[in-house]
């Protein structure tokens, strides 16, 4: 199917996401949609899906002028959309999320949609159980799920918002056969992302946004700086890695073991020292998030001692650890880190404790006014939080961070954020390494992991490597590690580098 898109437009009031973009995507292609956060992107992509309605412009599918009024109207039309987070229903069974909003029968043939699933799933080797619940899914499963319903619903163009954020590399590879397969097959595919490296690994051809315009476009052979140019209209510096030197222990954990559902951690020692970044790297559902939350006084262990400087924390709350310094960002933004419904300016108010009897609204709006700026939030302090883009409720955790802290837990830190935003809050979370802070983050992005880790945790099915350092670990041998591969020799590794 062609998409045609002519001179969109969309505003959100002073804000104007799409600014007259027209785009022409041809069919049985792979077409990039490469920005900054904010550059407009999604908008774009969710009024293609029926999630919003432009001010104005035209769709063209096919040579025909089509409205689309709604999610349900765009699949009728054959236009699906996979979302950075997949819309499922955790508590349902497989088969019952992959038959949710099929028209036809009030009480549908679950038998024949079991065969049409496994068929389906065979086609493009997903290992996925349709008697299983959603729950027990990884990212990258329920990606395939949404993928398989949105193909049996007869979707002949799929939209990807964001697919590679919070997968794995063995997940990436599988979601990339499985679209040059899908676009080998006759299917439109659209990918939207901020990662370079995705877009001209994967696609055919790519359309650069910027402040809600298209900017430029490009065919293979991709040149890197040129489509980082045209991203933010200026070249990017990347630098190394910058380690600080060591200070004493902030966090120990000597023999911890945990237990979570269907998973068992034991036996797990290290140390976090002042100035030092430790990076937890594993399969979704391999126990890092378990021992993070551990760290923060979130989860409790069923046997070893946590210690955070000189006292012994075990089995304290994490109010008791906040008091001691410890600050915890989730990866789970709006259900976890803030709350929907209020403005960014009463995040600054909950966060900072503005005000004594009476809340300073005046010391709020500039508080939030100057860390929107210092974080490049593109928001205002009287917005809701939700209305942001992902990447920008992440830039909000992280401008919510406590000036004095000793240590700092993240899941996913620079989770849907663009690479000028990445270079910007890794620089910023050193300056806290460099006031004496300590750093432990969760990564499925193996070049992070490798680019600011002083060592490296390796998570497989629930056992735990030494700490391993970074300088000598490679991409490869990091999925190695993580797929299960070379655990023999991480002892007389761990005892050789001391």
């Amino acid at each position: 199917m062609q998409i045609e898109l002519r001179d969109i437009r969309k505003t959100f009031g002073s804000v104007r996401a799409n600014a007259g973009i027209s785009l022409l995507i041809p069919p049985a292609s792979i077409q990039g949609i490469l920005g900054e956060n904010g550059a407009g992107k999604s908008t774009l992509m969710k009024i293609l899906s029926g999630f919003i309605l432009p001010d104005s412009g035209d769709i063209i599918m096919d040579g025909s002028r089509v409205v689309i009024h709604s999610p349900a109207d765009a699949i009728r039309r054959g236009v699906g959309m996979l979302h950075q987070d997949p819309l499922d229903f955790p508590p349902l069974k497989i088969l019952d999320d992959f038959i949710l909003g099929r028209r036809g029968a009030v009480f549908p043939d679950r038998r024949k949609a079991a065969r049409e699933f496994r068929q389906l799933a065979a086609q493009f080797d997903f290992d996925l159980d349709s008697e299983a619940y959603v729950d027990t899914l990884t990212v990258g499963e329920r990606q395939q799920l949404e993928i398989l319903r949105l193909l049996w619903f007869g979707a002949g163009v799929l939209i990807l918002d964001e697919p590679t954020t919070g997968i794995s590399q063995p997940q990436k590879e599988k979601l990339f056969a499985t679209l040059r397969k899908l676009a080998d097959q006759g299917m439109t595919i659209i990918f939207v992302s901020h990662k370079l490296e995705d877009v001209e690994l994967l696609c055919s051809r790519v359309a650069v946004f910027r402040q809600g315009e298209l900017v430029g476009s490009a065919e293979p052979p991709y040149e890197t700086k040129s489509l980082v140019r045209m991203m933010f209209s200026r070249d990017l510096a990347f630098t190394g890695r910058t380690s600080v030197p060591p200070g004493g222990p902030i966090l120990s954990l000597r023999g911890v073991s945990l237990e979570a559902l269907r998973l068992q951690i034991r036996d797990v020692s290290f140390e976090a020292r002042a100035g030092e970044v430790i990076g937890l790297a594993g399969m979704e559902g391999s126990g890092q998030s378990v021992l993070l939350s551990a760290c923060a006084g979130l989860a409790q262990p069923v046997s070893g001692r946590v210690r955070l400087g000189e006292n012994d924390v075990t089995g304290l709350s994490y109010h008791a650890f906040m008091k001691r310094g410890v600050a915890y960002l989730p990866a789970a933004r709006l259900e976890q880190g803030l709350v929907a419904g209020l403005s960014l300016a009463d995040h600054f108010i909950l966060s900072e404790g503005v005000g004594g009897i009476f809340i300073d609204r005046g010391r709020a709006q500039d508080l939030a006014s100057d860390r929107i700026r210092t974080y490049n939030i593109k928001g205002a302090p009287s917005h809701q939080v939700e209305s942001l883009s992902g990447g920008n409720q992440q830039r909000m955790l992280l401008a919510l961070l406590k000036e004095s802290l000793s240590l700092i837990l993240l899941e996913h830190p620079t989770r849907g954020l663009d690479i000028e935003s990445t270079l910007y809050i890794w620089s910023k979370l050193r300056e806290r390494c460099a006031q004496g802070a300590a750093i432990v983050f969760i990564s499925a992005d193996l070049d992070e992991v490798l680019q600011y880790s002083d060592r490296v945790l390796v998570f497989f099915s629930g056992r735990v490597s030494p700490p391993l350092p970074a300088e000598g670990l490679s991409v490869e041998k990091l999925g190695g590690l993580i797929g299960g591969k070379g655990w023999d020799v991480l002892a007389s590794a761990a005892v050789a580098h001391g």
